[in-house]
This record gives structure tokens, C-alpha cells and sequence, in this order.
């Protein structure tokens, strides 16, 4: 076993090594180019379609609505890594982590904007009447290589039911342990509470995200936002921290083992791209659902999702972190956070911590039943759905009560082979993208010239 461990953590450190980062971030800088810096010109506009009701938006045609679809996403993606991946960064390459893995939130929103309008623009009817797309359909569709979208459906299969299964069902219950809840209790609490939303399909998840991620963001925003309130004297120098460590080496302080800007750039960037999944596909599956007739909408609307989860979710985590100095005790992942908010907060930090966890984990594990469910459909048909969910129920009640050290590797392993396949068809059908993005925006411009509303 021992041997068996010792390979997988050798593969995965190959599919997450230094050449998949340069990827991500090379594929995310050059759709932030030949979009013109979209992410930042067309932001506004893109939080108006999510959060209000704009008027120069296109007709509907879908199964959720823009802010289902975006709470939706953003289940997906905050998670545990917020809080444990944003801490690991910086107990591993100091403060300066925190300014690289806002460089890959700002590059990972035009990433996710190319993903999200392809998936749009592939999208199919699928035989239940639902929308399906996602990088499957824009791979075999757009560049006719089924082959490679059938690998794509195959990792994201796997990865379902590892990094959006085991690993959350095996975090919650680890985080209501002291609840003393007999194992199977806790697992079959947790397997029902899964069976209620994904046993209802895309709009009983929608639903449910659109009421659980704004409750759960805002109750970690308020709890960070205290911390920073009791300690907003260091505030100017958490600022300093992460630019100056940003380009110069972080000296031992502490527990604090120091760092230098090369492991803080990794740390930064890979936390940072394994918090949003841009590049990764897994969120376009969900854009795919969104009620619009133009494929620009959505994807504004999903890129936003990657500003909420990096620049603002992990930021939070990160000063909670870097203005209580808990980041010079030693301590790393949930611990790390646990002791910058006790620090600041006493007991009831703690229960903070473990509160957001569960949310996270809870709202990351039914949206990725959506993700699998849709890539097992693409392989075997509708005649797979119901199976599907019935065995990805059944394997939350075993994730929930066991030791699964192997499974969160193997779902790192599968989380990454997902963005091969994904960031080849997305510099491939790049001018399907632009092509798109302009005769959005032109639309948008002849009705906002129409109505007055703002582009």
C-alpha cells in the first residue's frame, strides 16, 4: 500500500507540476488578451446580469436563471480549499502566496468566460428536456475529437466521485466528529441531506444553491470582517506583507519555516487555480443550464464566480490569517485557520470555522453530483442518470466513514487530467469565442443606446 501511495503521489505531482500550472495561467492570460482585458471592462455589466435586471439582456431559453446558475457555480467551487487551501499557501509560501493567487482570480475569470461560452454555444436538448453542456460537447462538437471529450467525461466521472464526493461526505463528517454521532448515524445524515437535492436534478439544485451560498459566504464575510475590524490597525502592513513577500524571500519568523518567492508563486498559483477550477471544465457544465439565448451572458455571469471565490472568499481566509500573526505559529491547512480565528474571536472562531466548512463542503458535494451526472450522461445516455445518482448517494454514506487518504489523491490526479483535454479546446476554438463576444457586446451596445442603461 505503502508503494501504491508512494506512485499515485508521483503521478499526481506530474499532472499538477510546474508545466500544467504554466497552462492554466499561459491559457488564462492570452483569452485576458485577445479579449481585451474583458474580465475588468465588461465587469459591471456582468454584475448587473447576476445580481439585478437588466434590461439589455437576451431572451430566456434554459432551466435556471443567471443567479442560480452563479450560486450554483460558486457551491461548486468554494470549498474547503478556501479555507485549508488558502492556509496551506501561506504557512508554505508566506504572505506573498496571497498576491499570486489574486494574479490567477484576475487571469481565471477570461478562462472562465471562454469555457462558459463554448459550453453555451455547444450546448444540446437533452432527451428529459433539460440543457446539457460543458467541455465534452464543445471537444466532440467543436473540434471533432470525440475521442478526447469522451476522456474528458471519463475523468470528471471519476473526479465526481472523489474530490466532489468522498473527500467533502469524509470532511463533514470529520468536522461534526465531536458531535459523537456513531458513524453510520452521521453518514446517512449526510447521504439524505445529499439525496434531497440531487435526486431532484438541475433545478432543485439551483434552488438550493441560490438559498445556501449566499447564507454561507455571508456568515464567513461577517466573521472575517469582525477580525479585520479588531485588528484593522495591521491592515497597511498585511498589505506590504503580500507585495513586498511577493518578489522577495519571506525570512523564518516563528513557527514560520520561511520562503522564497519561487515556492510562493507555486503555492499562490496552484491553491489559487484549485480553489476556482478555471481552466479545469468542471463549472461550464453548470453555465450550460443557464436560461439565455446568447452564450456571452452566462459566461459573464460565470466568470464572476471566480472573482467571488478567489478575490474575495480566499482573501478572507487569507487576513484573517496574516492580521492575527497566526500565520507565524506553524500550523497548517483547517488548524492554521482555526487558530487565526480563536485568536481573534475565542471559542465561538472555531465554531465559525467548522460551521463554514460543512456549508462548504455540503454545497460542493451536490453540485459536483450535477458535474458527474452530466458527464455520464454524455457517455452512456439519460439511462445512466437515475443509476448514477443512486450509487453517488450511496457512496456519500461510505465516504462519511472512511479513512480515505488515497481517495484525495486520486481525486487531485483526476481533478487535473480534466484541464488537458479542456485548455486544447479552448485555444482551439478561441476565435469562436471572440466571434461571439462581439456580437454580444454590439447587441448590448445598440440596446443600451436604445434604453440608456450602461453598457
Amino acid at each position: 500500500m505503502d508503494r501504491f501511495e508512494h506512485y499515485l503521489n508521483a503521478v499526481n505531482s506530474f499532472v499538477w507540476g510546474t508545466p500544467t500550472l504554466i497552462l492554466l495561467i499561459g491559457t488564462g492570460v492570452w483569452m485576458s488578451i485577445v479579449l481585451c482585458g474583458i474580465q475588468f471592462r465588461v465587469l459591471p455589466h456582468a454584475l448587473r446580469l447576476s445580481f439585478g435586471k437588466s434590461k439589455n439582456s437576451t431572451t430566456h431559453v434554459g432551466d435556471i436563471s443567471h443567479f442560480q446558475a452563479l450560486m450554483a457555480a460558486i457551491s461548486a467551487t468554494v470549498g474547503v480549499g478556501n479555507i485549508a487551501g488558502v492556509a496551506t499557501a501561506i504557512a508554505t509560501g508566506g504572505p506573498g502566496a496571497m498576491f499570486w493567487m489574486w494574479c490567477t482570480g484576475l487571469v481565471g475569470m477570461a478562462t472562465k468566460y471562454a469555457e462558459a461560452v463554448l459550453s453555451v454555444h455547444f450546448r444540446v436538448t437533452a432527451a428529459d428536456g433539460t440543457m446539457s453542456g460543458g467541455p465534452m460537447y464543445y471537444i466532440s462538437r467543436g473540434l471533432g475529437q470525440r475521442w478526447m471529450a469522451v476522456l474528458f467525461a471519463i475523468f470528471t466521472v471519476f473526479a465526481s466521485f472523489g474530490i466532489g464526493n468522498m473527500v467533502q461526505s469524509n470532511t463533514i463528517a470529520v468536522t461534526l466528529a465531536p458531535l459523537n454521532f456513531h458513524p453510520w448515524v452521521m453518514g446517512g445524515i449526510i447521504a439524505g441531506a445529499t439525496a434531497l437535492v440531487v435526486l431532484g436534478g438541475i433545478k432543485t439544485l439551483g434552488n438550493i444553491s441560490a438559498l445556501l451560498t449566499p447564507v454561507m459566504i455571508g456568515i464567513y464575510f461577517v466573521a472575517v470582517a469582525i477580525i479585520i475590524a479588531l485588528n484593522i490597525q495591521t491592515i497597511p502592513s498585511v498589505f506590504t506583507l503580500i507585495f513586498v513577500d511577493a518578489f522577495t524571500p519571506t525570512a523564518a519568523v516563528g513557527g514560520f519555516a520561511g520562503a522564497t518567492v519561487k515556492t510562493a508563486m507555486q503555492m499562490g498559483i496552484a491553491r489559487g487555480l484549485f480553489s476556482n477550477e478555471a481552466g479545469l471544465g468542471s463549472s461550464p457544465i453548470m453555465a450550460a443550464a443557464a436560461k439565455t439565448s446568447h452564450p456571452a451572458e452566462p459566461a459573464l455571469v460565470s466568470m464572476l464566480q471566480v472573482f467571488i471565490d478567489t478575490i474575495i472568499v480566499c482573501s478572507l481566509t487569507g487576513f484573517a490569517i496574516l492580521c492575527t500573526d497566526a500565520w507565524k505559529t506553524g500550523q497548517n491547512g483547517v488548524e492554521l485557520t482555526n487558530v487565526a480565528f480563536a485568536q481573534a474571536l475565542g471559542p465561538i472562531g472555531r465554531y465559525v470555522v467548522s460551521v463554514s466548512v460543512v456549508f462548504f463542503a455540503y454545497t460542493t458535494l451536490i453540485s459536483w453530483g450535477y458535474f458527474g451526472e452530466q458527464a455520464l450522461r454524455y457517455l452512456i445516455g439519460q439511462r445512466g442518470v437515475k443509476t448514477y445518482r443512486v450509487i453517488f448517494i450511496i457512496v456519500v454514506f461510505l465516504g462519511a466513514q472512511l479513512k480515505i487518504n488515497v481517495v484525495w489523491t486520486l481525486s487531485d490526479i483526476f481533478n487535473g487530467l480534466m484541464a488537458f483535454p479542456n485548455l486544447i479546446a479552448l485555444l482551439c476554438l478561441t476565435p469562436i469565442v471572440l466571434q461571439e463576444t462581439k456580437h454580444y457586446l454590439a447587441y448590448v451596445r445598440d440596446i443600451s443606446s436604445q434604453t440608456k442603461e450602461p453598457l
